[in-house]
């Protein structure tokens, strides 16, 4: 397994991933980064797991824009693995947005 730092809404994170998707891992992460800046200038200042609840929810509208033909498709060698990556990126997320919660609760 590969370990790759990526940074998304100013903060750094270690994701581990298979040996040969380090560069995949990091297209990824850019967007969502994009997303949780959109996400940043739509609300101003948020906590970092709404951040990223909200730049999840705005992949996972681009994502069913896509599936439901509404949006126009990514090229062919990019579109089908390229929304696999955001969906397993947005499990990911909401993994770590759950886990940020029930943090910041006990505290």
């Amino acid at each position: 397994m590969a370990e790759v730092t990526i940074e998304v809404g100013g903060r750094r994170y270690d994701v581990a991933c298979r040996d040969g998707e380090e560069a995949q891992l990091r297209r990824v992460a850019m967007l969502v980064d994009q997303k949780a800046e959109q996400a940043r200038a739509a609300v101003g200042n948020a906590n970092e797991s709404r951040l990223l609840l909200l730049a999840a929810l705005l992949l996972a509208d681009e994502l069913n824009d896509l599936r439901q033909g509404t949006r126009a498709p990514l090229p062919p060698d990019t579109g089908s693995a390229l929304a696999d990556a955001v969906e397993e990126l947005a499990a990911r997320v909401e993994t770590l947005a759950e886990h940020l919660e029930s943090g910041a609760a006990a505290a």
